[in-house]
Formats: structure tokens, sequence, C-alpha cells
């Protein structure tokens, strides 16, 4: 990081305040840090530990914002998070030992169902039909957090879109339903971060320099979503989701 220059920390501090803004209601955050820090020249070995520094303290910024809102529903998710932080632990010791290349056929297709459905449901997350917290609600949501908090550590783009989908599918409205998802992101991100961590694979320079302002960004973006309700998250889902599966493609292709 000795070797870097102001031009090269002004990129990174940019696009870790648009990073934070996305990634803060809908995620996809990665999208913009990852391709940042490559071109800063982060050894590869650092990269996915880095970047899961900067996103634990965006994470950690728009769930306290969420929590203050009130758009948090902790019956629910308190019973969620220890299986997403086993499922991300699981999935960072994983990725080291089998590459994650081939899950990009099978996520184009899932975020191609989510972008789709999401379409042509105009009115889908408008207004909350959650019946509450049940034993059929839990195990599903158990599921999801382990599978999702696996994928968030293994892979990881899109965590934030199939989070807030699931949610949805619960019957959550949007702004809660980014809530929770939040919150599981948060999570399974602090959990892949330590394991990270432990294994040596995190530039804290690096990370803090893309992570700080991230932490801006997420301040920024979780207000607007808040404020706003499903005229602003719904539209920046579907756009997010749309170029991920835009990036997955590309990847795959070359």
């Amino acid at each position: 990081m000795e070797h870097a220059s102001i031009s090269m920390i002004a990129i990174l501090v940019i696009c870790g305040f648009l990073a934070g803004l996305i990634d803060s209601v809908v995620g996809g955050g990665g999208l913009i840090a990852i391709p940042a820090l490559l071109s800063a020249g982060i050894p590869l070995p650092l990269l996915l530990g880095s970047n899961k520094l900067a996103g634990t303290l965006c994470s950690f910024t728009s769930t306290a914002s969420f929590m203050r809102s009130g758009k948090i529903n902790f019956q629910l998710v308190k019973v969620l998070i220890p299986f997403s932080i086993i499922g991300a632990v699981a999935g960072s010791l994983t990725v080291r030992q089998v590459p994650s290349e081939f899950l990009k056929p099978l996520v184009i297709v899932m975020l191609v169902v989510i972008t789709i459905y999401t379409l042509f449901k105009k009115a889908w997350g408008d207004v909350s039909t959650f019946a509450g917290s049940s034993k059929k609600s839990r195990l599903i949501g158990i599921a999801v957090a382990l599978l999702i908090g696996f994928y968030d550590g293994f892979f990881g783009p899109g965590t934030g879109s199939f989070l807030i989908f699931a949610f949805l599918m619960m019957g959550f409205e949007f702004v809660t339903a980014a809530g929770n998802a939040k919150v599981l992101n948060f999570a399974s991100n602090i959990s892949s971060l330590l394991t990270f961590v432990a294994l040596g694979s995190v530039s804290y320079s690096y990370g803090l320099i893309m992570g700080i302002p991230m932490v801006i960004g997420a301040i920024v973006g979780s207000r607007i979503a808040i404020r706003k309700g499903a005229a602003y998250i719904r539209p920046l889902f579907i756009a997010v989701t749309v170029i991920l599966i835009s990036k997955q493609i590309w990847d795959t292709m070359h």
C-alpha cells in the first residue's frame, strides 16, 4: 500500500462511497469494490479478505441505521444469525480448497429468475403480509440463512439480492426485507472476515481505505431507503440484479 498514488487512493475512496451507497440497501457493493481493489494492485491472496473487511464495516453501518428505524424483525432474525455465521465460516474455509467458479452459471440462472419475478410482481413488497414468526417460517429461514451464509463466504456476488428476495417471499415489505437482510449479511460478513483474518488473508490498509468511505455511503444509502421505501429500493434492487447478471455472464464468457 505504501506505493499507492494519491490518485489511486482517491479512486478507492470514490468507489468505496458508491459501493457503500448501493450495498447498504440491496448488496452488490463488491461489483464496484473488487475491481477498484484489483486496479489498485492488491495481491490476489488478500483480495477477498480485504474486500470482506470493507464490506463488514459497510454492513454494520447499514444494520445500525435500519435498527434505529425499527425496520428489522428481531424476533425472526435473532434465530437465524447463528446459522448465517456457521454457513459463512464453512464457505470461507471451503473456498480455499475448492474453486468457486463452477457456481457462476447457477448464480446467473437464479438472478435471472429473481429479476423476472420482481419485474412482473408490480406491487410486490409494497405492503407487508408477514403473518408472524411460526415454526414453518423459522425452519425456512434457518435453511435460507445457512445456505446463503455459506454462499457469501464461498463466492459472494448477489448475497444481498438473494437475502432480500428470501424475506420478500416470506411476506415482508421491501424496507424490512432489506433491514433483515443486512443483519444476516453483517453476521456472515464478520464471521467470514474473522476467518480470513485467522488465515492471514487481509490487507488492513486496503480494507480500511475502501471501508471508511463505504461507511459514509452506507449511512447515506440506508437513510434514503428508509425514507423513500419501496419506491427507491425496488428499482435499485432490479438494477443491481441486472448488473450482477451481466457481470457474471461476462466473466463466464471471458
